[in-house]
């Protein structure tokens, strides 16, 4: 199964719901960075070789942008 990273905007029900059901999860929060900025988020999930889960359009936009970089 997919290991996720969530983003810190991500309702925490969705959180508790997806570890119910035995998902591997890291939230920001439980990775003791909380309040980093968005492209730090996505090095974060890289590095940790987790998907990123978001609801944040910020975050959107850092990605479309990442991927008109390539």
């Amino acid at each position: 199964m997919t290991a996720l990273y969530m983003d810190e905007n991500v309702d925490g029900r969705i959180v508790r719901q997806l570890r119910l059901r035995k998902v591997d999860v890291v939230t920001v929060q439980s990775d003791g960075r909380s309040g980093i900025a968005d492209p730090l988020v996505m090095d974060r999930a890289t590095d940790l070789r987790r998907l990123l889960f978001s609801q944040d359009t910020d975050l959107l936009a850092e990605a479309t942008r990442r991927q008109r970089a390539e």
